[in-house]
C-alpha cells in the first residue's frame, strides 16, 4: 500500500509544480491521483484472528480421548502441556489478496512441535530459527562433531522461532484461510 500512497503523493507533487493552464495533462494527473487514492481504499485487507487451545487428555473406558479446550482465564497450563494456536485470516477488502503470508512467532517459554503446522492445498510452510529474519522449509544448524568436523543437521525443535504459511493462490473478498501449529510448554 505504501507504494500506491507514494504514487499518489508523487502525482500531487507534480500537480503542485505545474502551471495551471487548463491543459489536458493536468486533468490527467489529477484524475490519476484520484484513481490511485480510490485504489488504495479498495486494496485487500486481510484481518487475522488468533485462538489458543490446550490439549486435554482423559481416559474413557480405558482409552485415551484427546480434546482441545479453549484457553481463557480459567485454564492453567503447566510444563509439558500442548497448546494449539490457530490463526484465521479473512480478506475484508473488495479485491483479491495475492501472495498472502501469515507469520506467527513461537511464544517464549514454549517449544515448537515438529511437523504440527497444518498444510492446506497450495500452502507452503516455512520456518525461522533466527527470530524471523529468514525462512526455509527445513531449518538446519551447524554442529561441530568431536573430531572437529562441522556438519549441517536438522535444527532442533527448541531452535524454531517462527512459522510462516504462504500461498500463491488469491484470497477472494470474504474468503477465509486458516493455519495452526502446536507448542509444548517448557
Amino acid at each position: 500500500m505504501k507504494k500506491h500512497w507514494l504514487l499518489g503523493a508523487s502525482a500531487a507533487l507534480v500537480l503542485s509544480t505545474l502551471p495551471i493552464n487548463g491543459s489536458p495533462a493536468i486533468a490527467q494527473i489529477f484524475n490519476a491521483g484520484s484513481t490511485i487514492a480510490q485504489n488504495v481504499l479498495r486494496q485487500p485487507k486481510v484481518n487475522l484472528h488468533l485462538v489458543a487451545d490446550q490439549q486435554v487428555v482423559t481416559k474413557q473406558q480405558g482409552k485415551e480421548v484427546i480434546r482441545w479446550q479453549p484457553i481463557d482465564g480459567n485454564v492453567k497450563a503447566k510444563q509439558g502441556d500442548l497448546i494449539r494456536f490457530t490463526v484465521t485470516g479473512k480478506n475484508e477488502g473488495s479485491r483479491d489478496a495475492r501472495n498472502v503470508a501469515i507469520t506467527q512467532p513461537i511464544p517464549q517459554g514454549t517449544i515448537y512441535q515438529l511437523n504440527s503446522a497444518t498444510i492446506a492445498q497450495a500452502i507452503t510452510v516455512t520456518y525461522s530459527i533466527d527470530q524471523g529474519k529468514t525462512f526455509v522449509v527445513q531449518p538446519t544448524v551447524k554442529v561441530t562433531l568431536p573430531n572437529g568436523k562441522v556438519e549441517e543437521r536438522p535444527a532442533p525443535a527448541a531452535a524454531y522461532t517462527h512459522v510462516r504459511w504462504e500461498t500463491s493462490q488469491t484470497l477472494q473478498p470474504d474468503a477465509i484461510v486458516s493455519a495452526a501449529y502446536q507448542v509444548k510448554i517448557r
